[in-house]
């Protein structure tokens, strides 16, 4: 059994335990905070768990400050519903969900609701237009992948509503990517709801006020829900994606923090979305700061052959993955800096992790 102290990196340590068969205990959650143990996210997160898989076993102590954790076989299936609450956004929910969904007995359907844009994670709409086609190069999927919004829901109330569709995969082939070739294009999605549909085209006006002067090929749909798909708080933000030449897609996103003292313009939105964009693209590597550790987690999990990654400046997120991986499944990377590019060469010989739940046809 691994133990652990304190609540960094939850939910990461949750989906790696389940994919190696390994039982942890986490101790010391929050033991001095005024509310200890743990928040409404990480039990609802055990509770999403608890229906992708059969026969895991979670024991939690009277203050919420202990877990001991024995994982069980995925099944994944159609037909789970969730609501995530509104105290994280729906992206909390999603990339621990499609990895334990690739190691799935059987495809995944499920619906989430809550909170899909605004707040500290990562948007629906970045989910949909980054992570997904990164899964499916990564992964060597064809098709079977699909996240559709339903409604859309901002902070403090949510009702918004995604439903995703995974398959399974019985290994993962290996990974090499090292060109991150030069940006080319710009696409985003401009959201508003329960606000001026104007809000949209404020937003797309901020944003492209700055890209422009970069690059002529900006294109920024706009995606402005009304009536039920609206959910029940307004709010407004964009989500930017740049396209290189080599395949490779960066992104980054802003949201209005509505309700604020210092609440900002749409325009102040959409040139702080362009801003970030820019300093993605700045730091260079194949994959953004958000999904760096999606993509050393499935170099760690591929074949046991050399799997290698390019990457920016590591988050302290991607450096806490590069631990747990080694705890977990005994892989460490080689890492290698390139001073002129300011990147990183990242490599190591996968864990060869299989599906062992998958049926077979």
């Amino acid at each position: 059994m691994l133990r652990f102290q304190g609540a960094e990196h939850f939910r990461q340590r949750l989906v790696f335990s389940t994919l190696s068969g390994r039982p942890i205990r986490i101790d010391g959650i929050r033991p001095h905070a005024e509310s200890p143990g743990l928040q409404e996210h990480e039990a609802s997160l055990l509770r999403l768990i608890e229906k992708v898989t059969n026969g895991c076993i979670i024991e939690i102590n009277e203050t919420g400050t202990s877990l001991r954790y024995k994982p069980g076989f995925i099944h994944g299936g159609p037909g789970i519903e969730h609501d995530c609450g509104t105290s994280r956004g729906v992206g909390y929910y999603l990339e621990p969900l499609a990895l334990l969904a690739l190691f799935g007995r059987s495809p995944l359907s499920a619906s989430l609701r809550g909170v899909t844009n605004g707040g500290p994670d990562p948007g629906v709409d970045v989910f949909r237009a980054v992570t997904l086609p990164l899964l499916r190069q990564l992964a060597g999927l064809e098709d079977g992948l699909e996240l559709r919004i339903e409604a859309r829901g901002a902070p403090p109330l949510g009702g918004g509503e995604v439903r995703l569709r995974l398959p399974c995969v019985k290994a993962l082939p290996p990974v090499a990517l090292t060109d991150e070739g030069m940006v080319r294009r710009v696409r985003g999605v401009a959201h508003s709801m329960r606000v001026s549909p104007q809000a949209a085209n404020r937003l797309v006006d901020g944003a492209r006020g700055v890209m422009n002067k970069l690059l002529a090929d900006v294109f920024i749909f706009t995606d402005h829900m009304s009536g039920r798909a609206s959910g029940l708080s307004p709010g407004y933000g964009v989500a930017l994606v740049a396209e290189t030449t080599s395949g490779r897609m960066l992104c980054a996103e802003a949201c209005a923090e509505l309700g604020k003292a210092s609440q900002s313009t749409a325009e102040d939105v959409g040139r702080a979305a362009a801003a970030a964009l820019l300093e993605e693209v700045s730091r260079g590597g194949v994959a953004d700061s958000m999904h760096q550790a999606l993509v050393l987690t499935l170099c760690a999990l591929g074949p046991e052959e050399i799997n290698e990654v390019r990457l920016g400046p590591l988050t302290p997120y991607a450096v806490g993955t590069l631990r747990h991986l080694r705890d977990f499944f005994n892989v460490q990377f080689s890492i290698r800096p390139e001073e002129e590019t300011r990147t990183i060469f990242l490599s190591c010989v996968g864990a060869g992790v299989k599906n062992l739940s998958k049926k077979i046809a």
